[in-house]
């Protein structure tokens, strides 16, 4: 075994979508297209619909096949962490923020990781969300080595949100 090399995934290889099961379609939809603004591309009846950003085939989907009704995972159970939300830069992710506070949708908090700015928050059927955007990878934090050097900050989250106009 000492000798054997290390697989490693191609460096150009993507997550390209999470399917969620969710309690309700409407009330999911009500959160992912209106409130965040993805666009459904496609819909199975009452139990699917895929959602995407700028026509992609789908980010994400959501269905209520095995869920319909049900409750959120218990929070301290294996499962989902978080989805992701990668925006293409800062305004747009102040303008998601923006757009939440609005809407009084809860945020539960927010970190600047060096690499990243980032807000979190439960979508309605308490799956973990991250909106953030990254910065230039010359911006990245590194050590005195060259190493990454990724930190947990505190989020300017007013300042993200007048970057948003």
């Amino acid at each position: 075994m000492g000798t054997e090399q290390k697989f490693t995934i191609h460096a150009d290889t993507k997550i390209g979508h999470v399917h969620l099961k969710v309690a309700d379609l409407e009330r999911a939809l009500g959160f992912y297209r209106d409130l965040l603004g993805f666009e459904v591309v496609a819909r199975y009846g009452d139990d699917a619909a895929f959602v995407s950003a700028g026509g992609y085939h789908h980010h994400i989907g959501l269905n209520t096949w095995q869920s319909k009704g049900g409750a959120p995972a218990p929070f301290n159970s294996t499962g989902l962490y978080h989805v992701a939300i990668l925006f293409p830069n800062r305004q747009e992710l102040g303008r998601a923020v923006k757009r939440l506070a609005a809407a009084n949708y809860p945020i539960l908090g927010g970190s600047d990781h060096g690499v990243s700015e980032a807000v979190y928050l439960n979508d309605p059927d308490q799956n973990g969300i991250e909106l953030y955007r990254d910065r230039p990878l010359e911006e990245w934090p590194r050590d005195a080595t060259g190493k990454l050097a990724m930190t947990t900050e505190p989020l300017d989250l007013e300042g993200l949100m007048k970057e948003a106009g």
